[in-house]
């Protein structure tokens, strides 16, 4: 039996060698080739041949503001825009960002920056724009599968959030997009949280009749909103608040509707939100700053700048590509779509662009001073690990030698107990490094590079693994010396005292979920395994589905362990909604040695590498009722099933 893994290597292969114009290259893991690959995306912009490092680096300015009473506010819309991704003289691209529909500049993807401050709420009408300049619905920019367990709006009311059937192999959906937007590691109350349920379509003049406008969730979360705030939701919207009562720690918000999210957030829905102040922060003036504030003159010159990496390809006219099949993914396997199956036509189990974007363009540039620089990295990839690294050659041969260390001072849900010098960032889907790099001292016009040694392909953690291609996805950013500008009066990050941390007491109860190989799909008759869900241990190993009874629902106020067993071939970084965790550690499933936390992981995280073969366990509290996810956040996992409910409290 081929294995899940062999066919996911492949087709990652493939992509790299298209990147490199290599592409007669053959990949034989899993008996596909990369020529095959390549004419699949015939029509593609070839990576090798964009031109890096002729933009600067965009830095995200903050989302705009008012005050109102003890809490700030805004208003958040989804918008269709142009932007130039690519570098100058290519054509623009079409995106969907969030913006302040009452400053229209403001659209961007990524987002501008939500400025929170530790105590103080904010409250977010979040609003679906997607529509045009006659207020008609526009379509996706990429291709929406229908045949998986997804939000559903042409199923009407009854049918909505389910995985239809078809008797045909359909078509791509085609119709008005639903959204619903998540705070990301934010300790939020259910009605606030963006549950993937809770989606809700543009307020269109020309919604099909029988079309679904909300998700099975919207209406609930409305009236609990609506009861606790006296607020009333209008069509096309949801308001939320995030009351901001957790420590300063770097979060984000992105979309996260049900079956969708791959592509929504592919499509540039995400953005910083960085929360500060409290008793949890330090004084300003200690870290690198300033960051960016609102009202700040044109030429501000920034020493903290949040990084968010992306991988995307792009088509010849400058649009995002997507693989619009299961036969752009593996020729091999791909076939018609069979009533009932597990095997969609369209999603793809994994993605990996050949082109690196970071901050909404590909390969930047960005003028550095002879200072100590405060960089917020998010790994914003659907499926891609990252492991950076500053490099004097981004060409050189891998693994390279670091140039400059980084000094890493905080994870996903807030500081360290103390700085960590690393040579490299190891960096999962969605997880966050607040981090240190020093320049003191290097000579004006030196120039550094940011460098990916991640592979391209599913990541295991072998350090054996093949790195990224250097001449495309191995290369990241550019750093370039200029003169000081004035005197740099932050902390050395050797001698920084980040504040302390309050632990939680023991756990009341052990929990094991699992990471479970499933739905194997015969073709030529070669068993081929498709997706990965999340389960339990009962029997060996039991799968459950998104659409499944709650099998985990903590008690309010409880503190538990859960040990999550991935007994697949690959790591895939495992998100919790509600609840900041702290890693215990990680052993074999066969086994008794066990790995204490990583040094980068001894602060608070949301989002942990869960590698392959190994329990992986963590302890939090679970303070807030309601309803609530976890899943993995490799986006296409995330869509196709790896993702479950749980309920705390009654």
């Amino acid at each position: 039996m081929i294995t899940r893994r062999q066919v996911l290597k492949a087709a990652a292969g493939g992509a790299a060698l298209l990147a490199t114009g290599r592409a007669a290259q053959a990949s034989t893991s899993a008996g596909v080739t990369s020529a095959g690959r390549a004419a699949h995306w015939a029509g593609t912009l070839d990576a090798a041949g964009i031109a890096k490092y002729v933009a600067p680096l965009v830095i995200p300015s903050a989302m705009p503001a008012s005050q109102e009473g003890d809490r700030d506010r805004y208003v958040i819309g989804v918008r269709q825009f142009r932007q130039q991704v690519l570098p100058p003289g290519s054509p623009a691209t079409t995106l969907w960002g969030y913006g302040s529909p009452d400053h229209p500049g403001s659209f961007a993807s990524p987002a501008w920056t939500i400025e929170a401050r530790s105590g103080r709420p904010i409250r977010v009408m979040w609003v679906n724009q997607l529509v045009d300049g006659d207020g008609r619905y526009l379509s996706h920019l990429l291709p929406v599968d229908p045949t998986l367990h997804w939000a559903n709006p042409p199923g009407g009311l009854p049918g909505r959030d389910k995985r239809p059937s078809f008797a045909a192999t359909p078509g791509r959906y085609r119709g008005p997009v639903p959204i619903t937007t998540h705070l990301h590691g934010g300790c939020t109350t259910d009605d606030s949280d963006g549950h993937p349920e809770s989606w809700y379509l543009p307020a269109a003049r020309n919604i099909p009749g029988g079309h679904a406008t909300e998700g099975s969730r919207y209406a609930e979360f409305m009236s609990t909103f609506g009861s606790r705030e006296s607020v009333e939701w209008q069509p096309g919207s949801a308001v939320y608040q995030y009351d901001n009562d957790q420590p300063a720690a770097t979060l984000w918000y992105h979309d996260h509707t049900l079956g969708m999210t791959r592509l929504n957030v592919y499509a540039g829905l995400a953005g910083f939100y960085l929360l500060r102040g409290g008793a949890s922060d330090l004084d300003p003036g200690v870290l690198p700053g300033p960051a960016p504030q609102a009202g700040d003159p044109p030429g501000t010159r920034y020493y903290e700048i949040p990084i968010i990496i992306q991988d995307r390809s792009f088509a010849k006219d400058g649009s995002l590509f997507y693989p619009g099949s299961r036969a752009q993914f593996s020729d091999r396997y791909a076939g018609p779509y069979i009533p009932r199956s597990h095997v969609p036509p369209i999603w793809q189990p994994e993605f990996f662009g050949d082109a690196m974007m970071v901050n909404g363009r590909t390969w930047p540039v960005l003028a550095v001073e002879p200072r100590r620089y405060r960089l917020r990295f998010l790994n914003g990839c659907n499926s891609r690990f990252l492991i950076l690294k500053v490099a004097a050659d981004p060409l050189a041969r891998r693994p390279v030698a670091p140039a400059v260390p980084f000094w890493q001072i905080g994870a996903d849900a807030g500081y360290l107990p103390e700085p960590v010098r690393l040579n490299s960032l190891v960096m999962g889907p969605a997880e966050r490094a607040d981090v240190i790099v020093d320049f003191t001292g290097v000579r004006p016009g030196t120039e550094f590079y940011l460098i990916n040694e991640g592979p391209d392909e599913p990541f295991s953690g072998n350090a054996k693994a093949a790195p990224a291609n250097p001449a495309t996805t191995g290369q990241v950013m550019k750093f370039v010396l200029r003169s000081l500008s004035g005197r740099d009066e932050s902390v050395p990050p050797a001698r920084l005292r980040l504040p302390a941390l309050t632990r939680r007491g023991p756990a009341t109860l052990t929990r094991q979920v699992a990471l479970l190989e499933h739905s194997m799909e015969v073709r030529a008759g070669t068993e081929v395994p498709t997706a990965t869900m999340l389960g339990t241990l009962a029997g060996g190993g039991t799968a459950k589905m998104w659409s499944d009874p709650v099998t985990e629902n903590p008690a309010l106020g409880a503190i538990e362990v859960w040990e999550i067993h991935n007994s697949t071939d690959d790591a895939h970084t495992v998100h919790l909604h509600e609840v900041r965790f702290e890693v215990v550690d990680r052993r074999p499933l066969k086994g008794t040695a066990v790995r204490p936390p990583q040094p980068w992981e001894r602060g608070f995280k949301d989002t942990v590498i869960a590698y392959p073969k190994e329990v992986t366990r963590i302890k939090m509290m679970f303070d807030l009722e309601g309803s609530y996810v976890w899943h993995c956040h490799l986006l296409e996992h995330e869509d196709n099933e790896m993702m479950r409910p749980f309920q705390v409290g009654s």
